[in-house]
């Protein structure tokens, strides 16, 4: 017959292992209908996604594949599907055409940080800018990101905005947060 201490160790062990850095990196949210798995890359989890194929189609016409499978870590900032179709008519298509590929590069890298930020060290960094943080792209031009109410909101070279609709989505290289519109260097 098992005793009370038993239980307790083993209610702390197991407490104690849902907590560790390996179980965190592991958790997993929703997004476009597929569980985004922390052990798995940038690209590896945008594929899964439903609301992502344009993205991943731009990544893989853009030949960013092997980067956004590496090491990292990176941040990015995922437009979904939607976005993409929010752009002009026959913008979509005409950045996927191969002679386009140092454009569609370029836009491409304007979404994504080097280093891991998640909403929290977005919040801070906010807070400690009075309202509004510079974030230095890949692409070299700087977003700007503030607050309107509770959501973060990004602001491109061009004025045009974005708002994150979910942070923190956890990738083995990084962090993805998907945001409602393209941002434009």
């Amino acid at each position: 017959m098992l005793n009370g201490k038993f239980y307790a160790s083993l209610a702390a062990a197991s407490l104690a292992l849902a907590f560790t850095p390996a179980a965190h990196a592991a958790a997993s949210k929703m997004v476009g209908g597929a569980a985004m798995v922390g052990t798995k890359t940038i690209v590896q989890n945008a594929s899964q996604s439903s609301d992502h194929t344009t993205l991943v189609a731009a990544v893989k016409a853009a030949g960013l594949v092997d980067t956004l499978n590496g090491k990292g870590p990176f941040t990015v900032f995922a437009p979904t599907n939607e976005a993409f179709a929010a752009l002009p008519t026959g913008t979509v298509d005409t950045l996927l055409k191969p002679e386009n590929k140092a454009q569609l590069t370029q836009i491409l890298t304007y979404h994504v940080v080097a280093g891991k930020v998640t909403a929290a060290d977005l919040m801070a960094k906010i807070k400690a800018g009075g309202g509004s943080a510079s974030l230095t792209t890949v692409e070299g031009e700087p977003l700007t990101a503030s607050l309107d109410g509770s959501n973060v909101v990004l602001t491109d070279a061009k004025g045009g905005k974005a708002t994150v609709t979910i942070a923190d989505v956890p990738q083995s290289n990084g962090v993805v947060h998907v945001v409602n519109a393209v941002l434009m260097p």
